[in-house]
Parts: C-alpha cells; structure tokens; sequence
C-alpha cells in the first residue's frame, strides 16, 4: 500500500469516527441509537468484507479492460495537473452517478439492485456504505475504469476514493447542519437524507451526491424549510410494500435475483416504496 493510499485510508478512518461522534453531540433525529438495527452487518459485511473483495474483482477487471485496450498508454489525460484530473474525475462521475441513480429509481429491475441501500430505517453516518455488491461493481467499475484508462496519475485514484467515501458518509450523517446558500451546488445531508424519508413531497427527489447542482439542473431538488418541517422516518415504506426486507446480509444479496412476487396486482409488480399506486394521484 502506497504512502498515499495509506494516508487516504486513515483519512476515511478519521472521519467516520468524527461524524459519529458530530451525531452524538448535533444530532438532526435524536432519537436515532448509536447501535442501530443491522449496524454490524453494515461494518463488518457492508463496509470491510464487500469492499474489500469488490475491490480486488473491480481491480482486476479494469487491468482486464487495460490490458485489452491499451489505452491508459496514450496518456490522454497524464499532461494535466492532478488537481485538475481530480476535478475532472470528480465532476463526470457525480454526473454519472447522479443519472444513473434516477434510473435506478425507475427501472423494477435496477431497483433490486438499490433497495438494499434505501432499507436502512435510519440515516446516518454508516448507512451509506449498505449497497448490493453488484451496484458497488457497477458504480466503482464506472468510477475507476477512467482513471486508470485515461492515463491519470495514479494517487488520483487514491484521493477520488477518499473523498466519495468521506461525502457519502457526510450525506448521510444524523448531524444538524445547514449549508445555506452552499446546497444549491454542495449536496449534504439537509436535502439527502429526504431522499431517504418516507414522505410523499420527497418521492422522486434528491438524486445527486456531492454536487446538489445536479438536482437543481433537472428539476428534482426538494429543499423544504428546515424550519417547518422535518424528516424523521426512513427506509422502505412498508405500507405499501410487499415484505420485509431480510436482515441478513446473503439473504440480502440473493434477493436480486427474487422472481416476481406474485403476492403483488400484477398493476403494481415493480412498484418503487414510496411511489403511489397505478392511477393514484401524484
């Protein structure tokens, strides 16, 4: 491991256990438990476990896809400053990332891969790192694959991987924070942690991750005064969704691959929590 992949990885370290400390002392819900439902699972199996294996899988199809292509050897970006690949990598996957999860939201089959990241009943620091394996291969195969293709130096890697892990750690926060003016472009946890809620404004909402631009761009922000109003139910809607999602972590893994559940008005098979019935009133 290089100085700066170490140095990166203290970095995230440090700042999960700051922002959890920020929730015991600012805290947005406090009623929310240091020790949630599925905390372990989320550390251990989430956080270190599947990472650890996506990593090595992700790495080794990206050498793949290099060694075929040959394209990290025209160095397409290696003239520029590693600030500016930074910004660069930065920018076009949050773009990405922010496309794809609207997708995600639409498709019946692309949500499979999501709901385990929205079964999460409370929003805080740690809940961001649940994802299904298949959405970290996807996304972080998407992230990385340009790095290494285009040439770029490679701390950039490094440095890009700390700062999507430190931010989705900060969206997600229980902390009590207002960025002002600064969330029209900046994401944080004021406008995302709706896109958790259970609430029907928010349903459709809040898409983005570092940048909030996005959301703004394209008519998906939801930004209510935090004064009037606030959110403070999470995670499925299980008012009008079928089951229960499962709490353990391979049982969460396989039910990706569910059939349709026939316990559903074929109407309403695929239907997303959160979103009315067919014909309801939006």
């Amino acid at each position: 491991m290089s100085t700066v992949e170490l140095a990166t990885f203290a970095a995230v370290a440090l700042a999960g256990g700051i922002f959890a400390l920020l929730e015991r002392r600012f805290p947005y819900n406090p009623d929310h438990a240091l020790v949630r439902q599925g905390f372990w699972i989320d550390v251990v199996l989430y956080c270190f476990v599947q990472s650890y294996v996506m990593g090595i899988v992700i790495g080794r199809l990206i050498g793949w896809l290099d060694a075929h292509t040959g394209w990290s050897r025209l160095g397409l970006v290696s003239g520029w400053s590693v600030e500016a690949q930074l910004a660069f990598f930065v920018v076009t996957h949050d773009l990405y990332i922010y496309g794809f999860h609207r997708l995600q939201h639409a498709s019946p089959l692309l949500w499979r891969l999501h709901e385990a990241h929205h079964s999460v009943p409370q929003v805080d620091w740690l809940s961001g790192v649940r994802s299904h394996a298949f959405e970290i291969l996807i996304n972080q195969t998407i992230e990385f694959a340009p790095i290494v293709l285009l040439g770029a130096a490679p701390r950039v890697a490094a440095l890009k991987g700390a700062i999507s892990a430190i931010w989705g750690m900060f969206i997600h926060s229980n902390l009590d924070v207002r960025l002002g003016k600064l969330q029209y472009v900046l994401n944080g946890p004021e406008m995302h942690r709706w896109h958790h809620a259970i609430d029907p404004q928010s349903r459709g909402k809040n898409f983005s991750t570092k940048l909030a631009i996005w959301d703004w761009i394209f008519g998906t922000a939801y930004f209510p005064d935090p004064r009037v109003v606030k959110a403070g139910v999470y995670g499925l809607d299980y008012t009008i969704y079928p089951e229960r999602f499962p709490l353990d972590y391979f049982v969460q893994q396989a039910r990706v691959f569910r059939p349709s559940l026939e316990s559903d008005p074929p109407a309403e098979r695929g239907r997303l929590p959160g979103t009315p019935p067919v014909g309801a009133e939006h």
